[in-house]
């Protein structure tokens, strides 16, 4: 099956996405967080066929989150380590695990986020750094940047145009590309 290429797409969610939106590459990058060095330990912590593993390693890599060095000569073995950009995804697996308990975790969570000084669980939220305000949809929205095209411009704008219109109906009708 052919995998969608979302890199050229000039949206930071879709090119985040080709990066890291297969599962597997987002449970390496958990255990890689976790300590997890070797093919082998990715290997049995998530019990993957390791020609899987190794085409999600090589992507990791290609992509720039993670880099291979070796650890062994005879014979050859490597170690897979978090680039900064790697490390950099590291808030947004918080995030998925604060969501994960809060939405899909009935039994209660098996893994929590705790302050690694005291052990009191934590709760993450999304923090400005400039203002230092918590980000909420009542203050906060997404908004285009100069590379916007006029397409992407009136689908950051739409849910604005449809209360300035007072019209719940209206429908999403972006400018064509000759229009942009």
């Amino acid at each position: 099956m052919n995998k969608t290429d979302f890199s050229d797409i000039p949206c930071p969610v879709a090119k985040s996405l080709a990066r890291v939106g297969e599962w597997w590459s987002i449970l390496i990058l958990r255990d890689a967080f976790y300590g997890l060095t070797r093919f082998s330990e990715f290997e049995t912590s998530l019990k993957i066929a390791p020609n899987m593993l190794t085409r999600r390693l090589n992507d990791l890599v290609e992509n720039g989150l993670m880099e291979r060095r070796p650890c062994s000569e005879t014979p050859t073995r490597f170690e897979y380590h978090l680039t900064q950009a790697g490390n950099d995804f590291r808030p947004v697996i918080w995030a998925l695990v604060a969501w994960g308990n809060a939405h899909f975790s009935p039994e209660g969570p098996a893994s929590i986020l705790v302050n690694r000084h005291t052990g009191v669980p934590a709760r993450p939220v999304l923090i400005d750094a400039v203002t230092g305000e918590k980000i909420t949809t009542e203050h906060y929205r997404v908004g285009p940047g100069p590379a916007a095209s006029e397409q992407m411009r009136y689908r950051m704008d739409f849910q604005r145009l449809k209360q300035e219109a007072g019209n719940e109906n209206l429908r999403f009708n972006p400018p064509s590309k000759a229009d942009a």
